[in-house]
């Protein structure tokens, strides 16, 4: 929840605001180039997020009760059916028709730590036959033969990453994202698409008009997402408090820091100011909402995410008022 803030939905926000201003702080034009921005920070995101963050996020190993055969594993109660899609669909399109087999398990937990004493009809299976050879694979078989020089814990790395959901990636926003990088990075391309004599022209002016939209659909994401509340969690008070701290107070200070020093080694664009922005606002952000999502597919913590959730967003109102005034001194100095 400290590690991964916001970086669509509220950036995306700020942007359009500044840049639409009469002055143009930024420089004229600072509105597109401030959306590309964004809008490849937030493609990267996704893809740790996706990947990363979902075995970051995964059920320890504390919260199954450890009991004998035939007994079931005692989940945690779920949000009404009311805040559900909230919390899911907003963030996470079709995210409940797409959990795994090990989505609600420890299965990193299973992997590489030992289970001594507990009960193997509690959690599923993992098949090792395959990767280490151990049975249903003769001593001549290339891929016994292969895994068998293959180191454990690079074995179990793998095993790992062929049980991550990499096709959740493959969300129709991502798949747009990384279609409009690559178009904008070919020129032919680029020209068959974009601009007035461009023969998809129309077709570019159709989803200016949707883009139109954005901000205001995104800040209804936010606050029905927001509209949950508090709900009981179990965590305590020092715990809000402190996330709340690291997120929007200590990472903005970090943040000025490395910025301000990539800048003074020359490993940042030239004179672009708005490309300094952005970098400084992915400091300030919230918890991004997707972790809410990921907590929900995980089926654990997914009221401690919402409370944490609201809170930061409750306080960003105010923190971000001030790093927003702080950066434009910041960045007419630079």
């Amino acid at each position: 929840m400290t590690g991964f803030g916001n970086t669509g939905n509220l950036p995306i926000a700020i942007i359009g605001s500044v840049s639409h201003t009469a002055d143009h702080p930024f420089g004229p034009g600072c509105h597109r180039e401030g959306i590309a921005y964004v809008s490849f920070a937030q493609w990267v995101a996704v893809l740790l997020v996706y990947t990363l963050v979902y075995h970051m996020m995964e059920p320890p190993m504390q919260y199954y009760e450890i009991v004998g055969e035939g007994n079931e594993i005692e989940e945690e109660p779920q949000l009404s059916n009311f805040s559900r899609p909230l919390l899911q669909e907003a963030e996470w399109p079709g995210m409940a028709d797409k959990e795994t087999e090990h989505s609600k398990t420890p299965f990193i937990a299973r992997i590489f730590a030992s289970i001594s004493g507990s009960s193997q009809n509690t959690f599923p299976d993992i098949d090792f036959t395959e990767e280490g050879g151990i049975s249903g694979a003769g001593p001549s078989s290339p891929k016994s033969l292969r895994c068998l020089a293959e180191p454990k814990v690079v074995r179990r790395m793998r095993v790992v990453a062929e049980k991550t959901p990499i096709q959740h990636v493959l969300q129709p926003p991502t798949i747009a994202s990384l279609l409009a990088i690559i178009i904008g990075m070919v020129p032919v391309l680029k020209a068959f698409v974009f601009g007035a004599d461009a023969p998809l022209s129309f077709f570019t002016d159709s989803l200016e008009i949707l883009a139109a939209a954005v901000v205001p659909s995104v800040m209804l994401i936010l606050g029905g997402m927001l509209a949950e509340g508090p709900n009981d969690n179990a965590l305590g008070m020092r715990t809000i408090v402190g996330i709340t701290v690291a997120r929007l107070l200590i990472l903005p200070c970090i943040g000025i820091g490395i910025v301000m020093l990539a800048d003074r080694l020359h490993l940042l664009v030239e004179n672009d100011q708005m490309y300094r922005f952005v970098l400084s606002l992915q400091y300030s952000t919230p918890s991004a909402i997707l972790l809410g999502a990921i907590a929900s597919l995980r089926g654990y913590s997914v009221k401690e995410a919402s409370a944490l959730l609201f809170w930061q967003h409750i306080c960003a109102v105010f923190s971000l008022s001030i790093y927003l005034v702080v950066y434009f001194k910041l960045l007419s100095y630079i």
